[in-house]
């Protein structure tokens, strides 16, 4: 299969990676660093909710093209991460170990219980009746799901539809538009009451960015917002007033794992380079030995001792990407403006207003450096067979390392073909490799 886009260190397939991979040779990559779907359906986006980080025939192919002893390093979610690992050691990977990047900065993507309260209300009782009855609809009037998410602007159908995972009951804007779009008619208005008028107490300081509706999401940064403080406005939301979902997300799990090997460490690393972790070129402040935590604040002292990692700027998501246009929020996550949870408050990076790269997740460039350099012998060969924005491919290339990356996604193939062709520039002026940093002004 020809490559999509190639560099003096890197080479990009487009397509399916269940596809991709069986084409390249048993026994050829020096360590894999990818950050796969954490399968939350985040942001609404297809890619991650496949199930496809939990395919033991991916992993299987990954560990076919890494050489033995080769390492693995693969970010997890926290409420999914087991399920990856699991399927990584059935593939027949040896779990090493757990690593964690813990950071400060992140938002609850959590549920306001009392203002759900207030704004959906009314009997549900016979929630399960309206379900059924719209299923059917659609099926009798030819509506799709794609036309009826279309309709209401958020990504919540599938949560309406649901009797399995995380069901959710419309609000009373959502179930107007949900049976006028099918045609119930007014058969189950009874179950649905108005929303509750709540008076402002208050403003506090929080971000926007686009997030689900009825709740708060996203990491660092954003644009200042003032968000209103409102008074429960029932006695049952006076009741839950001060109750959520969720915790504030602080950590992301890494699975370190190794394919296995015969004989010894020794033997492997002279034969295939592979096997050993690179302790001497990880080794943080005060020459200390690296460890199975990274940290987004040194706090004291004890924290210090840690590897020291920040999420990424908007200056350096954008880096090299001053050829491509901006896309605004909507565009990103193909939404309207001004449609529900859009700009909700607290919701995070900063994107209402537009940028090159949108990809949803990109992680720190110091970050996916420290990985590479960690599991990666010399002139090694790293791949990444979910490049998203192409994050690790820079980072390879940067440290100076050859890399394969897959990608599925058209949208995000221009961000890596300039993002690694940035990066290799910043190879050429930066003699002995180190970790890029960038201010965290955004």
């Amino acid at each position: 299969m020809n490559p999509y886009h190639t560099t003096k260190h890197t080479t990009l397939y487009h397509g399916n990676n269940l596809h991709i991979l069986p084409t390249l040779p048993d026994n050829s990559v020096h360590s894999i660093v990818t950050d796969p779907p954490y399968e939350l359906g985040f942001m609404g986006k297809k890619w991650d909710s496949t199930g496809i980080a939990y395919s033991v025939d991916l992993w299987r192919e990954c560990l076919r093209v890494l050489k033995p002893g080769g390492h693995l390093c693969a970010f997890g979610g926290t409420r999914t991460y087991h399920r990856m690992a699991v399927a990584i050691e059935d593939a027949g990977f040896d779990i090493r170990d757990s690593l964690h990047w813990i950071y400060g900065s992140g938002f609850p993507k959590s549920l306001d219980v009392s203002k759900a309260i207030d704004k959906r209300g009314g009997n549900i009782a016979g929630f399960e009746q309206f379900r059924d009855a719209v299923k059917t609809a659609m099926k009798s009037n030819n509506i799709s799901r794609s036309h009826l998410q279309d309709a209401l602007g958020n990504f919540m159908l599938s949560h309406y539809l649901t009797a399995g995972s995380q069901p959710a009951v419309p609000n009373w804007r959502d179930y107007q538009i949900i049976r006028d779009t099918v045609g119930l008619g007014d058969m189950f208005d009874h179950l649905f009451a108005h929303e509750a008028e709540r008076d402002v107490i208050g403003t506090s300081r929080g971000v926007t960015r686009p997030g689900f509706a009825g709740e708060t999401y996203g990491p660092d940064g954003g644009v200042p917002v003032n968000v209103n403080i409102t008074a429960p406005a029932t006695d049952a939301a006076r009741q839950w007033d001060g109750w959520g979902t969720a915790l504030k997300p602080a950590h992301e799990p890494i699975v370190l794992a190794r394919k296995p090997f015969t004989g010894t460490v020794a033997q492997n690393v002279l034969q295939h380079g592979t096997g050993a972790l690179n302790i001497n070129e990880c080794r943080v402040e005060g020459n200390r030995w690296p460890a199975n935590v990274i940290v987004d604040d040194t706090i004291d002292d004890d924290w210090a001792r840690y590897f020291y990692c920040a999420k990424p700027s908007k200056q350096e998501r954008n880096a090299g990407l001053d050829g491509l246009p901006d896309k605004t929020a909507g565009e990103a996550t193909n939404r309207q403006e001004g449609s529900d949870g859009l700009n909700s408050p607290r919701a995070g990076a900063g994107r209402t207003g537009g940028s090159k790269n949108f990809h949803p997740t990109v992680k720190p460039l110091a970050l996916m450096q420290w990985l590479i350099r960690l599991v990666t012998p010399p002139d090694g060969t790293v791949l990444d067979p979910f490049a998203g924005s192409g994050t690790t491919l820079a980072a390879a290339t940067i440290e100076g390392f050859h890399s394969i990356g897959i990608e599925l996604t058209d949208d995000y193939l221009p961000i890596i073909t300039a993002r690694t062709q940035w990066a290799e520039q910043q190879h050429t002026n930066q003699p002995k490799p180190q970790p890029t940093l960038f201010d965290n002004d955004n």
